[in-house]
C-alpha cells in the first residue's frame, strides 16, 4: 500500500463529511425555524462533531504529505419535515457506515490512519444508533408524540 491510497480514502470523506456537516447545519437551522429546538441543537452539534472529524483528516492527509483540499460539493436540498428528514438520514448513515468499514479495509496496513478511522467509524454507529432508535420510538408513540418532543 502506498500513502496515495490512503491520501485517496481520507479525501474521500473530507469531501463527503464536509457536505454532509453542512447539510446538518442547514437542517438545524430550518428545524429551529419551525420551532424544533431540540432537532436544532442536534443537528448544530452534529455538524460540530463532523467537521472535527474532517480536521482530523486534514491533518492527517498533511502528515502523509498530501494536499490538503477541499472538492467539489453537492447541492443540499432542505426538507422541511423531520421525520422524512430522518428517514433519509437513517438510510445515507447505514450506507455511510457499510463504505467506511470496506474503506478501512482498504488502508488497513496504515495503522495509525486505521486508529483514526475505527474511532471515526465508532462515532458514527453511534449516530445510526441513535436513528435507528429515534424511528422505532415514532413506530411506538407516534410521528405526532414524537415531534412534540423535539420542540
Amino acid at each position: 500500500m502506498t500513502n496515495q491510497k490512503t491520501i485517496e480514502v481520507l479525501q474521500f470523506f473530507v469531501d463527503a463529511l464536509t457536505n454532509g456537516a453542512n447539510a446538518h447545519m442547514l437542517q438545524g437551522k430550518v428545524f429551529g425555524a419551525l420551532g424544533f429546538g431540540k432537532l436544532a441543537e442536534k443537528y448544530k452539534a452534529h455538524y460540530d462533531e463532523e467537521m472535527g472529524w474532517v480536521s482530523q483528516f486534514l491533518d492527517r492527509i498533511a502528515d502523509l504529505g498530501g494536499e490538503t483540499k477541499l472538492g467539489a460539493q453537492e447541492p443540499i436540498a432542505v426538507v422541511k419535515n423531520p421525520v422524512a428528514y430522518l428517514e433519509m438520514e437513517l438510510k445515507a448513515q447505514a450506507e455511510g457506515v457499510a463504505l467506511l468499514r470496506k474503506c478501512m479495509g482498504e488502508i488497513a496496513d496504515d495503522y495509525t490512519t486505521l486508529d483514526i478511522l475505527k474511532a471515526y467509524l465508532k462515532d458514527e454507529e453511534e449516530d445510526l444508533y441513535w436513528m435507528e432508535a429515534q424511528k422505532e420510538l415514532i413506530g411506538l408513540i407516534g410521528e405526532q408524540n414524537w415531534l412534540l418532543q423535539q420542540l
